[in-house]
């Protein structure tokens, strides 16, 4: 377990502004926002600023979230990472476990579904939820 304290700091990796945007809407009550389009963007962010959790895309330009995952991982072993996709294989899923992502969640993913990984991740990691009652009060 890590401590950390409120406000949590989540960092959106994904290429695809608009979906950023939807991400933003559901989390920025309960988080302060961080966003990359893509993972080389996220790594600087994640050198230079203390990131909480991560929430990343599979697919992007150069470095995909798995390969993005890996890095992170060095650099902050105990951050949780989400991978996001749309493509959510039996092989994709093993790689992503293998590179210690704390999840994977598929596209389109629910509100309620992100919303539970988000919390048990956080719960999991910090032994504080950034919902003050727990996602359902969303």
């Amino acid at each position: 377990m890590v401590v950390h304290q409120p406000p949590f700091q989540l960092l959106i990796a994904d290429d695809d502004a608009q979906f950023r945007e939807v991400l933003r809407a559901l989390l920025e009550p309960y988080f302060t926002l961080l966003e990359a389009s893509s993972g080389e963007e996220a790594l600087e962010i994640v050198e230079g600023e203390r990131v909480d959790l991560l929430l990343l895309d599979m697919h992007m330009e150069r470095l995909t979230g798995i390969e993005t995952i890996l890095q992170v991982k060095i650099i902050v072993p105990v951050t949780p990472c989400i991978l996001i996709t749309a493509d959510a294989t039996e092989e994709l899923v093993r790689e992503a476990t293998d590179a210690e992502a704390y999840s994977v969640l598929k596209k389109p993913v629910r509100k309620a579904d992100l919303l539970q990984t988000v919390d048990a991740a956080m719960v999991a990691t910090y032994c504080s939820s950034p919902f003050q009652a727990g996602p359902h009060a969303v």
